[in-house]
Parts: C-alpha cells; sequence; structure tokens
C-alpha cells in the first residue's frame, strides 16, 4: 500500500523521471570504462616519451632504449603502440600512445609520412570491418583520436617537414602543435615562436584541431578556461618525472644553475594547459574523429567501391575490366567471410569456456 502511495504522489508532483538519465550513461560509461589513442610525432631527443610519462604519472617505456647518434642514422621508421590501463576514482582508461621513433633523424624524410599515413588509414579500415562484422558489441576503438606534433624550441618556426607533415595529415587526424623544451626559451622568446608558428600555419592552410566554442549558458570559470586555452595554442611545455622540493614543498620539475623549473606552475610553462584541454576535450576530440575524419575515410572507402563497380558496366575493356572487378570482389568477400569465421569460432570458443565453467560451480 505504501509504495502505491509512493507512485501516486510522485505522479502527481509533474516528476516523471528521466532527468536521471545522465546519471545511467555515466554509471554505463564508468562500467565500461574509456578508450583513447594518441599519437605522438616528432624528431628525436624532443622530450616527447617524457612529457607523455609526465602527462598520465606512468612509465610507458620501462624497457626503452636510447638510441646514440650512429644508430639513428641506420635506424628505419617504424611505429611502436603501446597500451596501458589507466584507473583514477573508479574511471578505467585504456591509453595507447603511439610513438614514432626514428621521424626526422634521416637525410632524406620525403618518405617519413607515408608509415604513419599507412598507420591511420589501417586503424580506420579496421573499425570499418569490425563495424560491419557479427560481434559489433565488442570493437575496440584503435583510431588515432589525436596526435600532439612536437615542434623544436630552436628554430624560428615550422620547419619544412612540420609544414609537410602537418598538410599531409591534418585531413586525416586532429592534430596539436607543441612547442618542446620550452624552458630552453625565455617567455618573450616562446611568444614570438607561438606567433610565428601561428602565422605559418595559417599561411600554408593547415588545419590544426580547433577547440570547440563555449555555449551561451556555460559556466563563466568554464568559458575562461577555454578561452586561456586557445591563447596557449601552440603549447610550449617541458616534462619531467623527476620530484624536487621546492620551498618545502614536493614538485615535479627539472633542475638547473639557476633554479628548478616546475612541470606544473603555469607560470613556467603550458603542461598545466595542455594536460586540461587533453583531459577536458578527450569527449570532443573522439566526436571529432568519429563524425570528421573517420566519415571522410568512410566515404572515400564507399565511393571508391562504387567506382569500382562502375567499371563492371562501364568499363573501356569490357570484359577484361568486368573480370577484374569480379576478381576483386571475389577476393574481398573471401577475406571477408574468413574473418566472420574466425570470429564466430572465437565466439563459439569463449561459449564453450562460459559453459564449462558453469558446469563446474554446479558440481
Amino acid at each position: 500500500m505504501s509504495a502505491d502511495k509512493q507512485f501516486s504522489a510522485m505522479d502527481t508532483s509533474g516528476y516523471v523521471g528521466f532527468a536521471n538519465l545522465p546519471n545511467q550513461v555515466h554509471r554505463k560509461s564508468v562500467k565500461k570504462g574509456f578508450e583513447f589513442t594518441l599519437m605522438i610525432v616528432g624528431e628525436s631527443g624532443l622530450g616527447k616519451s617524457t612529457l607523455v610519462n609526465s602527462l598520465f604519472l606512468t612509465d610507458l617505456y620501462p624497457e626503452r632504449v636510447v638510441p646514440d647518434a650512429v644508430e639513428r642514422q641506420k635506424q628505419t621508421l617504424k611505429l611502436d603502440a603501446s597500451t596501458v590501463e589507466i584507473e583514477e576514482r573508479g574511471v578505467k582508461l585504456r591509453l595507447t600512445v603511439v610513438d614514432v621513433p626514428g621521424f626526422g633523424d634521416a637525410i632524406d624524410n620525403s618518405n617519413s609520412f607515408n608509415s604513419i599515413l599507412e598507420y591511420i588509414d589501417e586503424q580506420y579500415e579496421r573499425y570499418l570491418r569490425d563495424e560491419s562484422g557479427l560481434n559489433r558489441r565488442n570493437i575496440v576503438d584503435n583510431r588515432v583520436h589525436c596526435c600532439f606534433y612536437f615542434i623544436s624550441p630552436f628554430g624560428h618556426g615550422l620547419k619544412p617537414l612540420d609544414i609537410e607533415f602537418m598538410k599531409k595529415l591534418h585531413l586525416k587526424v586532429n592534430i596539436v602543435p607543441v612547442i618542446a623544451k620550452a624552458d630552453m626559451l625565455t617567455k618573450k622568446e616562446v611568444s614570438r615562436l607561438k606567433m610565428r608558428i601561428l602565422e605559418e600555419i595559417k599561411e600554408n592552410g593547415i588545419k590544426i584541431y580547433p577547440l570547440p566554442d563555449c555555449d551561451s549558458d556555460e559556466d563563466e570559470d568554464y568559458k575562461e578556461q577555454v578561452r586561456q586555452l586557445k591563447e596557449a595554442v601552440p603549447f610550449a611545455v617541458c616534462g619531467s618525472t623527476t620530484l624536487l622540493e621546492v620551498k618545502g614543498k614536493k614538485v615535479r620539475g627539472r633542475l638547473y644553475p639557476w633554479g628548478v623549473v616546475e612541470v606544473e606552475n603555469p607560470e613556467h610553462c603550458d603542461f598545466i594547459k595542455l594536460r586540461t584541454m587533453l583531459i577536458t576535450h578527450m569527449q570532443d576530440l573522439q566526436e571529432v574523429t568519429q563524425e570528421v575524419h573517420y566519415e571522410n575515410y568512410r566515404s572515400e572507402r564507399l565511393a571508391k567501391a562504387s567506382r569500382s563497380n562502375g567499371k563492371v558496366t562501364n568499363g573501356t575493356n569490357g570484359h577484361l575490366a568486368k573480370e577484374e572487378v569480379f576478381e576483386d570482389d571475389a577476393a574481398e568477400k573471401d577475406r571477408i567471410l574468413k574473418e566472420k569465421e574466425a570470429e564466430l569460432k572465437r565466439m563459439q570458443e569463449m561459449l564453450a569456456q562460459m559453459q564449462a565453467k558453469i558446469q563446474a560451480q554446479q558440481q
């Protein structure tokens, strides 16, 4: 009877209950966990690994051996993906960091972009195949959501390699330009370098990740935070995992004869602003990847497939064109069929294991 009264009282109060929907989404998201892939690109010696370890308070490269100058000349460009599970206050993040050792170290860097472009396209292709597969609920998202591009502080702006790289990738991934080792520069030098980089980015028609504008009903503090983040681009940063004591407090920083550069001090560098941008806009970076970059790739793939089909009816070589297209289609269908069969086999094995566990528990 009391339950009936409770329901009737709720009905007459004008409260339906859908205001609780965000809490449901929150609980479901926390239970599932989050996935994020960050690519870091830049020349050797710019502190990329140190910065990433500083950002996420973890050691992503415990067994990495740093090559010397001679080994770097022989080193070929390769991509190194490291995945780590981070948990903070019950929220799990599956972070994948894709590093590109050897980028920009060769005398001829004209082919430096190909491996990176192929990797990004491979992740889009894998996601596209998984979307049309049998096990769509458990798709692992390895698409690159953000690319930190490290710019040397020792120049007077962007190098030709920097410009060429960003022009090649700006339509495929969210690029965030980062000035490395900013503790090597004075505040005036940092300001001048930032202005020069932004001018060159605009002159070359490069599209970097645009921080989204705030809605009119947003909190004033949040609006101010976004304004400061926009003004800080490109972020001038330095990283360190070393704890030092400054005025009785433990801080992460770099010790010099003239003093200590505190990594997390906004007066010393933009480290805090870069981390804030990444954490507070992580969802937006994923949405832009899904709705813009991935959709562009998907549209191109579908257009390419339709053009291939068009050759069957409009091919100038008639019978020969038809045979080539049919062979391509048959090979593609065989590959997809084999992948689905393998996926079905894995699911059956998992089901068998679960049934065996249930039977063992019942005994």
